[in-house]
């Protein structure tokens, strides 16, 4: 349990280590944008594919998994339809206040797969992949928590306010990890349907996000490596550490 908060709380913090930037720079090109995103989107395919779905086929089977994943896919895309996808790079104008609360309820929501992900994981019979995991989600947290500062600091919300609301909106990720810990770790039988409802969700979040965002903009081959980087980059963490 002692581990699970550790690495729990230092993948959320990851958030606000990402969004310090924001403190000297109040604004970033489409280019490195699409970089960090699609960094981003091949950690989280990596430690899906490669570390929570494996791992759930080793304590289960196919069909159990592949429930899992589906579960995962369809509540997180319930989620959206009320919590729509809100655009990084809007500008100041109109209801700024609202279009600050939904990007931050946005980034609530797409917080809870990760936190999940990082408390099942500590809860399976492979003691590493928590940390695995932990360390990959934290990896991930960090362009993520750059990118919601940015976009509330276009919403002519100061730097410094910026930067803590997306540090504390990694938060959710501990209360989460949390439950997902004691739930799977105590009835051991959710532990492959947590796995894969983490991976299923956390994928449908690259597919339907982050990949999209990556290659809006003209950088799509660029994006590209750095999506294949970031995979390799998840691979290598999960080699040495597994």
């Amino acid at each position: 349990m002692e581990t699970m908060l550790i690495g729990s709380v230092l993948s959320a913090l990851s958030t606000g280590f990402g969004a310090l930037p924001i403190l000297i720079f109040k604004r970033v090109s489409h280019r490195w944008r699409d970089w960090l995103i699609a960094f981003t989107a091949g950690v989280m395919v990596s430690a899906s594919m490669f570390g929570l779905i494996p791992q759930a086929l080793d304590v289960s089977d196919t069909i159990v998994v592949s429930l899992g994943v589906l579960l995962g896919v369809v509540v997180l895309s319930l989620l959206e339809t009320y919590i729509p996808h809100i655009d990084l790079e809007s500008r100041p104008g109109g209801a700024t206040s609202d279009k600050a609360f939904l990007i931050v309820a946005a980034l609530f929501l797409h917080n809870i797969p990760e936190g999940l992900s990082v408390g099942v994981s500590f809860a399976s019979v492979d003691q590493e992949l928590g940390a695995v995991v932990a360390i990959g989600i934290g990896l991930q947290n960090m362009p993520e928590g750059l990118l919601v500062a940015l976009f509330l600091a276009n919403q002519s919300i100061g730097r410094m306010k910026a930067f803590w609301i997306a540090t504390l909106t990694g938060s959710v990720e501990i209360v989460v990890a949390i439950v997902g810990y004691g739930l799977t770790n105590y009835v051991s039988g959710l532990v492959p349907y947590g796995l894969s409802f983490a991976a299923g969700a956390m994928m449908f979040i690259v597919y339907k996000e982050l990949i999209p965002e990556s290659h809006g903009d003209g950088n799509a081959r660029t994006a590209t490596f750095s999506f294949i980087f970031g995979l390799l980059s998840m691979i290598v963490l999960m080699d040495l550490f597994g």
